[in-house]
């Protein structure tokens, strides 16, 4: 099953963002500057004893402002409450119980979705634990009290909400049907492809961008062979409506990527990849699913002998953080190419799940090394020692060395190439993590 996903709502400014990143830690700022990563985080995994769960962070409910903004962070909490396995509902103890509390708890209640209510800035639990008492006239549970700023209670609170996730959340699934989930921007054409491959209109089809409004699994037949497909709710423009509520819509792409083996990214042939096709594309390579860049209305595009080739050049540079995505020309209108889809998904996961004996790995690496030496810093050279795979979804390598420093990340990707040219591994990203191990431990 797909990691279980935690909401936190609650009116503005009693804390739902401290709370955020007290749990998310380092999690919330981006290491690597990789183009299309988003950069405001408004969701993050997190692991907690042996649990692991996708928390959202949702704009405060106003419950009866007819301020634009504030009726759409409703919108906005709305669709994270929809989403969310969990909602963690967090108060102020020092503004005490207000009129709005009450209505988000109504709107919390007709949700009939397990919520677990925090009372936040208790900073001291003898003083404040009376004012605690007070949230239970909420009528929605037994108030936690915690502080975020100060991380007290953080303990008890995440006990509770694990309480409610699904029996055996974040598990693998036994069902081992290929899953694909088809992501993009609005009126790109998704819902139509899934119309096409199902040869019938099971997915709503219309021309106001964003009308698929949740992801909606279909079970397709071909030769004999099931698969899920996930199609997404559109990610809208910026211009078409505010930045806030397109981040919202992020999260549902994230979830179904989460969902799937491999991601079809669909982009408009007549609009060519933009920053936000980056975006979304940067989700699925974070989470190293395997890819496949779906050019749609294909048929709508004038074309010479250079066209596909210049084509497939601007995506690649756009998209130069995941050169091993395997891209495909297609027609929902027409059907052109789609039957194909089935033996590109299907060669995906089989490099998704493709693993290499240690000894072939080791030879490529030895090989690799005398062809070009490892990179010397101060007289130090780095050596490296070992190389082994240890899981699949995506294939992740462990290489042992003997400084950690000195392993550049262009060395690493030297190696990765290396490895792609022996076995391929089209269409999925490649993970590889260094280990430190001193000379006398060889």
């Amino acid at each position: 099953m797909s990691k279980p996903v935690v909401a936190i709502v609650g009116r503005p400014n009693v804390g739902k963002s401290t709370l955020f990143n007290a749990l998310a830690g380092e999690k919330i700022s981006i290491v690597k500057d990789t183009p299309g990563v988003t950069r405001d985080r408004i969701y993050a995994d997190i692991s907690w004893l042996d649990k692991e769960f996708t928390m959202i962070d949702t704009g405060g409910i106003e419950p009866d402002s007819r301020d634009v903004i504030l009726s759409q962070m409703r919108e906005q909490a709305q669709i994270a409450i929809d989403t969310a396995d969990v909602i963690i509902f967090i108060t102020d103890v020092r503004q005490g119980l207000t009129d709005a509390d009450s209505k988000v708890a109504d709107m919390l209640r007709r949700s009939a979705k397990p919520v677990v209510l925090v009372v936040n800035k208790v900073d001291n639990f003898d003083k404040f634990m009376p004012d605690v008492y007070e949230f239970y006239n909420l009528g929605i549970g037994d108030p936690i009290p915690i502080s975020a700023s100060s991380r007290l209670g953080l303990g008890d609170m995440l006990e509770a909400v694990a309480e409610h996730f699904p029996e055996g959340a974040g598990e693998a699934e036994e069902d081992d049907r290929p899953r694909v989930a088809i992501v993009g921007k609005p009126n790109v054409g998704k819902s139509s492809i899934v119309n096409k491959l199902l040869g019938e209109n099971r997915v709503i089809v219309s021309d106001i961008a964003g009308t698929t409004r949740d992801a909606v699994d279909t079970e397709i037949v071909h030769n004999g062979k099931e698969y899920i497909f996930i199609d997404t709710a559109g990610l809208r423009r910026k211009n078409k409506i505010k930045e806030e509520l397109e981040r919202y819509s992020i999260i549902r792409t994230v979830t179904a990527v989460e969902r799937a083996d491999v991601v079809l990214m669909v982009i408009d042939a007549t609009e060519g990849v933009t920053e936000q096709d980056a975006k979304i594309a940067g989700i699925a390579h974070e989470r190293g699913k395997g890819v496949i860049i779906v050019v749609n209305k294909w048929d709508a595009i004038e074309k010479n002998d250079r066209t596909m080739r210049e084509y497939e050049a601007k995506i690649r540079q756009t998209l130069s953080y995941m050169p091993y995505a395997e891209i495909m020309y297609v027609s929902a209108l027409t059907g052109q190419r789609l039957n194909k889809l089935y033996d590109m998904i299907d060669m995906v996961i089989e490099n998704q799940t493709l693993r290499i004996a240690t000894g072939v790995l080791n030879e490529i690496m030895t090989e690799a090394v005398a062809m070009q030496q490892p990179p010397s810093d101060k007289g130090k050279r780095l050596k490296l020692y070992y190389i082994t795979q240890v899981s699949v979804k995506p294939p992740t390598f462990v290489i042992f060395v003997n400084d950690k420093e000195l392993m550049h990340f262009s060395y690493t990707r030297y190696l990765e190439n290396k490895i792609r040219e022996a076995f391929g591994f089209r269409g999925t990203s490649l993970k590889f993590f260094i280990r430190e191990r001193k000379e006398k431990e060889q």
